[in-house]
């Protein structure tokens, strides 16, 4: 192999590798908002005479987002599209309202009624929902990868949420139904984001998908509500940093990681989520889990990678927790 040649592969494998990192990174903050989120529930980070709930939580977390994001692409020196039509922009917001919205309230409420390993392990069956969507639109062929991806999902998650215990199902079922929701409002915001992305700048997608987010949450929690809730100061302190921790670095981590892998490996990678979730609940929720819901939760993940990667193309996931 010529020098000129091993450079080459030298300079490939330190852009994945700092790839890796990235999105490593991302799902990192990604699995401590859901200890975060928890803790602020039970009260143990911050209180006042009004709790922290699942809504003012996924508020804010939109809310916030969406104001840095102006300055910010301002620094980055990104420009307004210039021809994009009226329905792309309609469908941005509707995914806003309709997707982001939708997964950040109902995943946090999920661990509001549930556990943090309920409320993540059912929203990673996300891919299986998206494959059913693609096959039922005659988008893609039900190959036996595929279907073994769904037979795996959906096993995992029985055993995942207890359903072989000795006990039974001891489950808020306010909480299992919540993280169904927002696994399927997680797979209408990546199937619509997909298309989207095509048509324009992936940064103005998610700054008019925040905006309709924003819109939703004013309408159903206007500003008097909030403000007749008499948050205390430290509660806005930790809404403010939760939403940079929990969405916008983690945001900007994982598309720096999308400049040197592609979406497949990206979203791979992104199954390390669950793991940082799940082990930030042991160690600072003390959440019990049995070895059957270790077994669960590993045959989710392990679905969720076949089903993505027998999908190469055709599908392009980004987490939203």
């Amino acid at each position: 192999m010529s020098s000129s040649s091993q450079s080459k592969t030298a300079a490939s494998t330190s852009s994945a590798l700092r790839g890796y990192l990235y999105i490593a990174a991302a799902t990192f903050f990604w699995g401590l908002s859901a200890t975060l989120g928890k803790l602020a529930f039970n009260g143990g980070l911050v209180t006042g005479a009004t709790p922290l709930g699942p809504l003012i939580l996924a508020q804010t977390r939109t809310t916030f987002t969406l104001l840095l994001l102006f300055p910010l692409l301002r620094m980055m020196g990104k420009r307004a599209p210039e021809h994009v039509a009226r329905r792309d922009v309609v469908l941005a917001l509707t995914v806003g309202m309709f997707g982001i919205a939708g997964s950040n309230y109902f995943y946090y409420l999920a661990i509001q009624k549930t556990t943090v390993a309920t409320a993540i392990i059912l929203q990673y069956t996300a891919p299986v929902w998206v494959l059913l969507y693609m096959v039922a639109r005659g988008l893609q062929r039900p190959t036996w990868q595929r279907l073994a991806g769904v037979a795996m999902a959906v096993a995992g998650a029985a055993l995942a949420i207890g359903v072989f215990q000795s006990g039974g199902v001891k489950l808020n079922s306010l909480g299992v139904f919540a993280a169904l929701m927002a696994a399927l409002t997680f797979s209408f915001y990546n199937v619509m984001g997909h298309h989207l992305v095509g048509r324009f700048d992936r940064w103005y997608v998610v700054l008019y998908a925040m905006a309709g987010a924003s819109l939703l949450w004013i309408v159903l929690n206007p500003p008097w509500k909030i403000w007749a809730a008499h948050y205390t100061a430290s509660q806005w302190l930790f809404l403010f940093v939760f939403a940079c921790l929990s969405m916008l670095v983690p945001y900007l981590l994982y598309f720096a990681g999308l400049e040197h892998l592609d979406a497949t490996r990206a979203i791979v990678v992104s199954c390390l989520e669950p793991v940082f979730a799940i082990g930030f609940a042991w160690a600072f929720l003390h959440e019990g889990i049995t070895a059957l819901q270790v077994v669960g939760m590993v045959v989710v993940i392990t679905a969720t990678v076949i089903v993505q990667l027998t999908d190469t193309g055709t599908q392009k996931l980004t987490p939203d927790d």
